[in-house]
């Protein structure tokens, strides 16, 4: 299923024109955190192979966890060779409309504001600072079922949803408490997170329904246990 899906997110003549830089150091501690809602990209498995994305391509947040080939093109800095590197989207290159120009992360400019390790891969020298690039959707391919984080408090209960393979971005998400014993669907408050707006998950086990953006669907049964805390992290049985 997955093989016959990477046609439709990238076709060899996909290629769209973009531009890139990079922030932070190599360490990618700036890149942790951030507008997605990811917390320790290391600790949830998208390392430094990570991106934020300007506001067109952002999307209001819903492109997160979405994943993208991105290439050097037509400069002198590109690396010998061209390879792509393949990057997930984990956060946002804000707007900047205190200067006349050169804010790439301005709507309606896509712009890719790599992790540095993957701007190095890209160039010969990264004091270049700003270069073109050639970019496509590509599939996620991720370790591991699809995972939860909870959050908030005993008063709101909100839920991470990261480590999304396939199409990588969430357009809809379903919770069942075993208490309850129905679907409820949940909206997305920023990022990847998404709320009931209350506490009724308390105290109940869950199960989860999570719909990615090319309407693929998984059903992820049992996944949290009924004593679950805030902080904590699951990993569900399936993934797409």
């Amino acid at each position: 299923l997955l093989l016959l899906l990477l046609p439709a997110l990238s076709a060899a003549d996909d290629w769209e024109e973009a531009h890139a830089t990079f922030y932070g150091d190599e360490t990618g501690a700036e890149t942790m955190q951030g507008a997605c809602g990811y917390g320790n990209l290391f600790d949830q498995g998208y390392g430094l192979d990570t991106t934020a994305l300007s506001v067109a391509l952002f999307n209001e947040g819903w492109s997160c966890g979405s994943c993208y080939e991105v290439r050097c093109h037509d400069s002198t800095a590109c690396a010998p060779g061209g390879a792509p590197v393949t990057v997930t989207a984990t956060n946002l290159c804000p707007a900047n409309y205190s200067k006349p120009n050169e804010n790439w992360c301005n709507p309606p400019l896509r712009h890719f504001d790599l992790s540095k390790p993957m701007f190095l891969r890209l160039v010969t020298d990264f004091h270049v600072g700003i270069i073109p690039v050639q970019y496509r959707r590509v599939s996620c391919a991720k370790r591991g079922g699809v995972r939860f984080e909870m959050k908030g408090n005993q008063w709101w209960v909100a839920v991470l949803v990261f480590n999304v393979a396939g199409a990588g971005d969430v357009k809809a998400v379903a919770a069942m408490g075993s208490r309850d014993g129905q679907w409820v669907d949940m909206s997305r408050n920023w990022g990847q997170i998404w709320t009931n707006g209350g506490s009724r998950q308390v105290g109940q086990g869950l199960s989860f329904r999570v719909v990615a953006s090319d309407g693929r669907s998984v059903e992820l049964n049992d996944v949290v246990p009924a004593q679950w805390a805030f902080g904590q992290s699951f990993e569900g049985s399936g993934q797409f």
